[in-house]
């Protein structure tokens, strides 16, 4: 049992993001167990980096395929955007009927400020070499190519999370892709219906049904977040810099879990 929790991508000072990097050692001392029968994912993230979610996804697929082990997903409150992406690694996937589930999208944010600094009397001086190197400026009115261009990233990026859907859930969607594929979100108990789920189970007492009361169930963890690390040593509390940047991380870290409710 291997447990996926929160943000997707880097990790910044007062949070554990999940990369390839910070999993790969915990993913391959797992498929390396001896009597291995399965390995449950057991997910609780709200999504994150693309790229990661595909690192990651892929990653387990082929050690799946490599040491001939079958692998499934058990949702806890949330696997949504990168974390559907990652439940998708799976040959099967549970949730709870009021997981949330879904989210089959990309999204860009941020804030404009284009004038700001005249109205505090400040000039702000930026020289370029490249037309476009400075493209979406926060501090600049946005302009029409820009966001164009933006645009074509987003949708070429929500076509390689559709492409993904489409191949690990072929032949069970039970809905259209101009619904599934919206960027909405759905609880467990709907999302079995549109066929982006297998069906409702918990872990443990699933696998206790496939493979017998007497399955032993090992649990291996991701590392703990940079907070807890520093609440459980004895080390000085960090300078007034790193914490700001850590504050800023929990920050963006609440702002994506409470998109879901959580």
């Amino acid at each position: 049992m291997i447990r996926l929790r929160g943000i997707i991508g880097s990790a910044g000072p007062m949070r554990s993001g999940m990369t390839l990097e910070s999993l790969a050692p915990t993913l391959e001392k797992t498929f390396s167990l001896k009597r291995l029968e399965a390995v449950a994912l057991i997910i609780n993230s709200p999504g994150g980096s693309p790229v990661q979610s595909a690192l990651i996804a892929q990653r387990i697929r082929d050690l799946s395929r490599e040491k001939k082990v079958p692998v499934l997903a058990f949702v806890e409150d949330v696997a949504a955007s990168g974390g559907y992406w990652l439940a998708c690694a799976a040959e099967q996937i549970y949730v709870n009927e009021s997981s949330i589930v879904g989210s089959i999208g990309v999204v860009s944010q941020g804030f404009g400020f284009p004038e700001m600094l005249q109205k505090i009397g400040v000039e702000r001086r930026v020289e370029t070499a490249g037309n476009n190197k400075n493209m979406l400026d926060p501090f600049e009115p946005r302009k029409s190519e820009d966001v164009e261009h933006l645009r074509g990233i987003l949708d070429e990026l929500h076509e390689s999370f559709k492409d993904e859907v489409r191949r690990q859930r072929v032949g069970r969607l039970k809905a259209s892709e101009d619904e599934l594929f919206t960027g909405a979100f759905w609880t467990g108990k709907r999302a079995v219906g549109l066929g982006l789920v297998d069906g409702i189970a918990e872990a443990r007492g699933e696998l206790r049904r496939r493979f017998g009361d007497k399955v032993r169930l090992r649990g291996l963890q991701q590392q703990d977040s940079w907070l807890r690390r520093r609440l459980k040593s004895q080390s000085a509390f960090p300078d007034s810099a790193e914490l700001a940047h850590g504050l800023l991380d929990a920050a963006e870290s609440r702002a994506l879990w409470s998109r879901y409710g959580l």
